[in-house]
């Protein structure tokens, strides 16, 4: 498969959506991940300290490296209001060359 690599790493991370776009935005200028998309309209369903809740959110969809997911959780866990966020990493198969080297070339090392 020419032109293909795969160190990206897509994270999801649900937030309030109060919330979402300062993290998001945040994530990016730490240099944690070279892009976050937000989706909105997420409407969750969990079992929390005993009782069934539910919220609306939005869906973070964040790209990071491997070497870098490390960072981004400890990130998110910072910046994130929840006691225990939501945070998923996917390693990406398969991912087109010129876009996992931006990724790469986004992520950590200075701004």
């Amino acid at each position: 498969m020419e032109g293909l690599s795969s160190p990206l790493w897509v994270v999801l991370v649900t937030a309030p959506k109060d919330r979402a776009e300062g993290l998001a935005r945040a994530l990016v200028e730490q240099r944690l991940a070279a892009c976050v998309n937000v989706l909105p309209a997420v409407r969750s369903y969990y079992r929390w300290e005993g009782r069934l809740e539910e919220a609306d959110e939005v869906l973070l969809l964040i790209k990071t490296t491997a070497e870098g997911y490390l960072a981004l959780e400890d990130g998110v866990r910072a910046l994130h209001p929840y006691d225990v966020p939501e945070v998923v990493a996917l390693p990406a198969s398969a991912v087109f060359a010129p876009y996992a080297a931006w990724v790469a070339e986004n992520v950590g090392g200075a701004s």
